[in-house]
């Protein structure tokens, strides 16, 4: 007769056991990664996501890492880093996808990678969240193109010109200027250096006097060729047109020094790279399906700054 009151004493506690277990394994956080291509101050408003999805989240860890030199060999040594340090997941901005696929390929089998921001379209990573990079150059090229109506001589600036991204929009710039007369002269790589991307500038603006036109694909690429052509007392005759929401770039769209830029939304990359990245861990294998999750860019012309200043300050929470 005592047997089957034993049974049930042990079945109560297995099951009180198996609850404990439970929560523990609920309460376990995971540790995601979120890998920049360089240390520009773009990136701080893709922390910001990151940051709002861990506080949503509630079960994440976030490792926010900058490779402050920009180079590939720095951001392997961070992807090492933090495999060794077993982390459950790792979003990347590849600075080199063509020269890093073997590499991010051993990163894959030892963790979840996806990438954001630039694509390494022919790795094993599970997906891409961010910009459609050849429509955000189209975007550009209908700015240019509305800059320059009668055409003219265009000299393009980016950080690293074997970038995904960067390929990407300066493709999508020459597809948007076909048939017209911008004749683009070349484009003009700084190796992720302030001080070099203004030195390309100013260099433009002494070898070609009739330059009409300069055009930054990377954040800081704005701020850098307006600061040559302010020094240079060109700014009524020399259009720019650049991408992203640095200070200083808006200042100059504001101003009417800079035309127009194309402006992505790095705080969705680190908001959806860190959620999506959490739900396909935890079993929701939609998270991630398709390989591609594109987050829409827009263009900002003089009028428009204000209204978007508001937005970002509003997403932002300042």
């Amino acid at each position: 007769m005592k047997r089957p009151a034993f049974r049930l004493l042990s079945a109560v506690l297995l099951l009180a056991l198996a609850g404990c277990g439970g929560k523990e394994a609920a309460g376990k956080k995971l540790k995601l990664a979120f890998v920049t291509n360089n240390g520009t101050t773009f990136w701080t408003i893709a922390r910001s996501g990151c940051e709002d999805a861990e506080k949503a989240l509630g079960n994440v860890e976030v490792d926010f890492r900058i490779p402050s030199a920009g180079t590939a060999a720095e951001q392997q040594q961070i992807l090492d880093d933090l495999v060794a340090k077993g982390v459950d997941g790792i979003a990347v901005s590849p600075i080199d996808p063509a020269n890093q696929t073997a590499f991010l390929d051993r990163i894959a089998g030892q963790t979840l990678l996806i990438c954001h921001d630039s694509d390494a379209p022919a790795s094993k990573r599970v997906a891409y969240i961010g910009t459609d990079n050849f429509a955000a150059g189209e975007e550009a090229g209908k700015l240019l193109k509305e800059a320059l109506p009668n055409g003219g001589k265009v000299m393009a600036f980016v950080g690293n010109a074997d970038a995904e991204n960067a390929k990407q929009r300066f493709g999508g710039i020459k597809k948007a200027i076909e048939g017209t007369k911008i004749e683009i002269l070349d484009l003009r790589s700084d190796d992720i250096d302030n001080v070099r991307a203004q030195k390309n500038a100013e260099d433009t603006l002494v070898k070609y006097p009739d330059i009409a036109g300069m055009v930054g694909l990377y954040a800081y690429n704005g701020p850098a060729i307006l600061n040559a052509v302010r020094a240079a007392n060109q700014t009524d005759k020399v259009k720019i047109v650049c991408f992203d929401e640095n200070d200083e770039t808006l200042e100059g769209v504001s101003s009417g020094d800079i035309y127009g830029t194309v402006v992505q939304q790095p705080y969705e990359f680190g908001k959806q790279a860190i959620t999506r990245m959490a739900k396909h861990l935890g079993g929701d294998k939609e998270a991630l399906a398709g390989g591609k999750q594109i987050v829409p860019t827009r263009s900002l012309r003089k009028d428009d700054v204000a209204g978007f200043k508001a937005e970002l300050k509003k997403a932002l929470g300042k």
